[in-house]
């Protein structure tokens, strides 16, 4: 485990951009495992300005997302296609064709979350998975259980996610209560997991996933077993 304290938000964001440029320079044709939420935007901006400098190439590089919403189309403004777009899809050189999120339209979810299975299997796997970390210790959608889930599936969001997330809609009840979510055994199947974590409400709860025990009750522990996790940090 290397962890990496961060001075600020935006020494994250750099320092952050650094772990996944120097995995694109060393394998161009890398898969990305990414994340949205508000932490990675700063990571996503950087990344931005310096492939319009010229010192990263994306035109080889396949993604694949960890989660969508249940009900929300591509076009929605609160969809995770629509953030990766604007966040960062549309300011680089990757054949959006390589760019790959889950479909919260599908009209089978089971066979859409054995499809995203099968996806990242014949992409042979996540070279670099991107997370982030809820306050009740989720990564990805894959909230506090009785066990893991290993492979991708629909999860009943938790309260503490939606009011978490409350804050992009409009009125919390437009906030969906489903999601379909990449599951603890793709990520954990990474080569790399990069975790970050901002603000002093994420503290506790790294503390808890790094060094408390590992339970399913707080699901980012099971990355204590994960062979090279870098933790990007700021609690100020």
């Amino acid at each position: 485990m290397n962890l990496i304290k961060a001075n600020d938000y935006n020494d994250l964001s750099r320092k952050a951009a650094n772990v996944i440029s120097a995995q694109v320079i060393l394998k161009p044709d890398c898969v990305l495992g990414l994340a949205t939420g508000s932490t990675p935007i700063g990571t996503y901006k950087q990344l931005v300005e310096w492939y319009k400098k010229g010192d990263i190439d994306f035109s080889q590089v396949t993604t694949v997302n960890l989660d969508e919403y249940c009900g929300l189309s591509p076009e929605n403004n609160q969809s995770y296609r629509y953030f990766m777009d604007h966040n960062f899809f549309l300011h680089i050189n990757i054949d959006r064709k390589n760019t790959n999120v889950p479909n919260g339209l599908a009209d089978n979810y089971e066979e859409e979350c054995t499809r995203y299975d099968n996806l990242i299997a014949e992409l042979g796997g996540i070279d670099l998975q991107l997370l982030g970390i809820g306050r009740n210790g989720h990564i990805g959608f894959n909230e506090p259980d009785i066990s893991f889930e290993k492979t991708t599936h629909i999860v009943n969001l938790d309260e503490s996610t939606i009011q978490a997330n409350a804050r992009f809609f409009s009125t919390i009840d437009e906030v969906p209560g489903k999601a379909i979510t990449m599951g603890i055994k793709s990520i954990m199947q990474a080569k790399k997991v990069l975790l970050i974590a901002n603000g002093p409400d994420k503290k506790d709860i790294i503390e808890k996933a790094l060094h408390g025990p590992v339970t399913p009750d707080v699901p980012a522990s099971i990355l204590q077993f994960h062979p090279d996790l870098t933790v990007v940090y700021c609690f100020e």
